[in-house]
């Protein structure tokens, strides 16, 4: 039995002529949007304000930015401002100069001999230091 497989089924449906249904509710908004302002503010504030907003609401509808809606561009833009963000120090490592430089500062301040190779020992031995040393 043969099927007939769905075709361009990433292109949205012209609903109400040249413009999709999002497009189409997009524009509304923005004309209802700038209609209710020219009614509540004067004029020339209901300009100020209403010409961004409606120029987003436009951008919403028609524009694309790397062949993505700008809708989604707007709201991962929204969520990078908002969100926390983690930053990770990267550490330079020290040229062996420094190290020889640091090594003999460190072993000025406090010396502590290194009796034997094992660490359980050396803390031991570094905790019945301090003790008599207190």
């Amino acid at each position: 039995m043969k099927y007939q497989v769905p075709q361009f089924i990433g292109v949205e449906d012209k609903i109400f002529g040249p413009l999709t249904a999002k497009q189409f509710l997009y524009v509304a908004g923005a004309a209802a949007f700038a209609f209710i302002l020219w009614t509540v503010l004067p004029r020339i504030l209901a300009i100020i304000i209403g010409l961004p907003i409606v120029a987003l609401f436009l951008a919403f509808a028609f524009y694309q930015y790397n062949n993505q809606p700008f809708i989604n561009v707007f709201e991962s833009s929204v969520k990078y401002f908002m969100s926390s963000k983690i930053y990770i120090w990267k550490k330079i490592p020290k040229t062996p100069k420094e190290m020889e430089k640091a090594d003999s500062e460190k072993s000025a301040a406090s010396y502590i001999p290194k009796l034997s190779d094992s660490k359980l020992k050396d803390l031991s031995w570094s905790l019945d230091i301090k003790e008599k040393i207190e």
